[in-house]
């Protein structure tokens, strides 16, 4: 069963990422934490799962002041989960600011975050494996149906061929 808990953090969840759209599309972002904690409840997960997969992007895509926040409203083991499934803060890649400089660090980000996950916990690799199963279908449901077609690719910083990669 959740709890009240979930709703709370699904509400943190709408207020903290209400002005982002999913890359490329109109999409509200809420909707891909709403697939990933779908997903983390299809597999067995249980709320705090279900509660990081709703906030596993707050600190990475909103910023650090997020961290305190969540240990605060959901507890030890949710931060502990959202922190392992962030590989950098908006803070750090906002001094980026050439699209060479942005790929590289991207790429060196991705590469890490891939090494981390061989140490994660289960809670960690459950809700990164729902994580990149919501991005991946989504990303394949674009190319199907949203007319764009493998151009789709375009709005990812490292294009087709890194995306795939």
């Amino acid at each position: 069963m959740l709890t009240d808990r979930y709703t709370q953090a699904l509400d943190y969840a709408r207020q903290a990422h209400a002005t982002q759209t999913r890359k490329g599309t109109a999409i509200p972002y809420l909707s891909h934490l709403l697939g990933v904690s779908a997903l983390v409840l299809d597999h067995g997960g249980d709320e705090d799962q279900a509660i990081a997969g709703l906030l596993h992007d707050v600190i990475e895509d909103c910023g650090e002041k997020h961290e305190a926040i969540v240990h605060d409203r959901f507890g030890e083991r949710v931060v502990a989960i959202v922190l392992a499934c962030t590989d950098s803060t908006e803070e750090a890649k906002s001094v980026l600011d050439t699209q060479e400089a942005k790929l590289a660090d991207w790429w060196q980000r991705k590469i890490a975050y891939l090494h981390h996950l061989r140490e994660a916990n289960d809670d960690a690799l459950l809700v990164s494996c729902c994580d990149k199963l919501h991005n991946a279908h989504a990303i394949v449901s674009d190319i199907e149906h949203s007319g764009f077609g493998l151009a789709v690719f375009d709005r990812f910083t490292a294009k087709r061929e890194g995306t795939l990669r």
